[in-house]
């Protein structure tokens, strides 16, 4: 099943969620398909993992990448460079806004409220069930309504990001699966994908989802495991 995912396309989470990781796989794959793709970094507020880190990589794919200035380049607040609200007005086939985490880290979105309320935008939220937070039904649905509440936004649909990193197991992946079609149970939200790492996708039979797979070859490395 392929990814049908185009327009604004803003992907939001908790802490740990994997949020940023999904949004460059989403438009790296996207661009090799032939699509047109920007995506800006508007994670403000967490250190490690953010789009910027990987932009030579998405560069070179052919993807815009869209940063604030680079004096801001390392700051922790909301400053926004005027090339997002560009973006925004003039979208992309696809048009990735990765923003921060939690409810803390999409209060920027309520500050570019009037460029999104002109556009048709995709609100994803990124859940892995093996992270602090989010191992519960209620735990998710806190988180999405604290997003809602802070972005102004609504979320429109769910992506599963099931994972450990080095220790994911296929039964990570399908334990998952089973919990975000319990989170789109109870919210209404549509499955728009699951991810799994590309060395998992041999060990998984596909034929168990019933929604696309987004293979994800992980870009981003946490400071304690650079060498």
């Amino acid at each position: 099943m392929k990814i049908d995912m185009n327009g604004i396309v803003v992907i939001c989470g908790n802490y740990g969620s994997g949020k940023t990781e999904t949004a460059v796989n989403l438009a790296a794959k996207s661009r090799l398909k032939g699509m047109q793709v920007k995506i800006a970094d508007l994670d403000l507020v967490n250190p490690y993992f953010r789009t910027r880190e990987v932009r030579v990589f998405l560069e070179k794919l052919g993807v815009e990448v869209v940063l604030p200035d680079k004096k801001y380049m390392h700051a922790d607040l909301p400053i926004l460079a005027p090339a997002v609200a560009g973006m925004i007005r003039q979208p992309a086939e696809l048009t990735i806004l990765d923003a921060g985490g939690d409810d803390v880290g999409v209060t920027v979105l309520a500050a570019l409220g009037k460029y999104l309320s002109q556009q048709t935008v995709h609100m994803i939220q990124v859940i892995n069930p093996l992270r602090p937070f989010t191992e519960t039904i209620d735990g998710c649905l806190k988180i999405k309504e604290e997003i809602e509440a802070s972005s102004k936004l609504k979320i429109t649909g769910l992506v599963s990001n099931a994972n450990l990193i080095d220790e994911t197991t296929p039964e990570h992946i399908l334990d998952g699966y089973r919990f975000i079609k319990e989170i789109s149970h109870a919210t209404g939200l549509p499955i728009k994908f699951i991810t799994a790492s590309s060395r998992m996708i041999p060990q998984l039979d596909m034929n168990r989802f019933h929604c696309p797979v987004l293979t994800i070859d992980r870009k981003l490395v946490p400071p304690w495991k650079s060498t």
